[in-house]
């Protein structure tokens, strides 16, 4: 869906609704809230709203909420450097005129999150003119009603919404969005017309895509890499270096999917965490364990770099 083209790609009904939203919304300066599951183009359409704005020309700013606290209040304020004495300007300075974009706001710190609105809401006294976007991939509004995210905050971002669905609701998009991924690697590699055969892009749809097109494109691209001839065959998919977790059409007559049972147990303690709205407590309770074991596995997965459990509070 992303390149460094900034190609958005797609036909699915939802998804073109969500470009059309991301298309209205360009003209006007509401603060826009883009909601989805990791790896789902979400900042990729918030560079689409100010491409697509009459701030294009003015400069684009990403503030990831999830890196140490600290280091985001000295990305978005500025901070003086200890060395040379050398004031830097954060970001809201920075694009002054233009767009930021704050990534993951719901791993805002707690009370980060309460001067951030403030700082938001007084842009023009300092004669700052930004538009303000966020992504998420929680739902903010669960989060408020459990305490853990703050409410004016949400509300100033909640007014405009975009709502992105996951991949593997996306249907024949997933052909199309594979196809641009092998041009755009082709392009990069000077590697030629690079096909890819139908029944492995059939193949393609077997698999979940937890992270969705961030997942996709590292896959083709690997695959490629790794790859003999110039036709993206099922071979070559399957000689990919990939764990994968099947989809529904290769559930068993009980309706389970396939997967490892470290898989499954990765899975099952994300959706208690989920469902409990990350209370470690009660997630323990569920799943039966101490809380000791479950900050441990959860330690664990984010050692891996599983970006569900890197983002958890």
């Amino acid at each position: 869906m992303l390149s460094q083209g900034l190609v958005l790609v797609g036909n699915h009904p939802k998804f073109n609704i969500a470009l059309e939203t991301a298309r209205n919304v360009a003209v006007t300066k509401t603060p826009v809230l883009i909601s989805g599951e990791v790896g789902s183009g979400k900042r990729a359409v918030g560079a689409y709203i100010h491409q697509n704005s009459v701030r294009r020309s003015a400069r684009l700013e990403i503030v990831d909420c999830s890196v140490e606290s600290q280091t985001v209040e000295r990305i978005v304020l500025g901070f003086r450097d200890d060395q040379t004495g050398k004031f830097n300007r954060g970001v809201l300075e920075l694009a002054n005129g233009g767009t930021v974009i704050f990534a993951n706001i719901d791993a805002l710190d707690d009370n980060f999150q309460k001067r951030l609105y403030t700082i938001l809401q007084e842009l023009p006294d300092y004669e700052l003119d930004v538009r303000i976007l966020a992504t998420t991939s929680k739902n903010l509004s669960k989060l408020v009603g459990a305490g853990k995210f703050s409410r004016p905050l949400y509300t100033y971002f909640s007014g405009a919404q975009i709502d992105l669905i996951s991949l593997r609701e996306r249907g024949t998009d997933l052909e199309l969005i594979a196809r641009h991924f092998i041009e755009e690697y082709a392009a990069e590699t000077n590697a030629g017309d690079i096909s890819l055969c139908s029944e492995a892009a059939r193949k393609l749809t077997d698999y979940n895509w937890n992270n969705n097109l961030h997942e996709l494109r590292s896959f083709i691209r690997k695959t490629l890499s790794n790859m003999d001839g110039m036709t993206l065959d099922v071979s070559a998919i399957e000689k990919g270096e990939r764990k994968v977790e099947f989809t529904s059409a290769e559930a068993d007559e009980d309706g389970f999917k396939l997967m490892s049972l470290k898989d499954a147990e990765k899975l099952l303690i994300k959706k208690a965490l989920v469902f409990t709205s990350e209370n470690r407590t009660q997630a323990a309770k569920i799943l039966g364990v101490s809380i000791r074991t479950l900050r441990n596995k959860i330690n664990e997965y984010r050692a891996e770099g599983t970006s569900y459990f890197v983002n958890l509070r």
